[in-house]
């Protein structure tokens, strides 16, 4: 098994279907865990690469109603090597 946690942003605030709905999500083989952040907007999701991708589990959470605006990145994008080198 490889765990796998992918982070997408929100527009609107989950309706109480879309909390229920979200709750049924984590009975799906290979969903691990699902996180929720208010304040950020944003949904975190474990789940198990050998058995889902990125694009299904963003499929589920659409299906159960939740507004996907984006996919983030879980890693800060880094600096280049050659730009940093070149203002050393």
């Amino acid at each position: 098994m490889t765990t796998v946690d992918v982070l997408f942003r929100y527009e609107q605030h989950p309706t109480e279907a879309a909390m229920f709905a979200l709750g049924n999500i984590s009975d799906v083989y290979g969903i691990r865990r699902i996180q929720l952040n208010e304040n950020e907007r944003s949904i975190r999701v474990e789940y198990d690469a050998t058995r889902l991708n990125k694009a299904v589990v963003g499929q589920l959470l659409r299906r159960a109603g939740i507004s996907i605006s984006e996919e983030v990145p879980l890693i800060p994008p880094q600096p280049a090597a050659e730009a940093t080198a070149a203002q050393a």
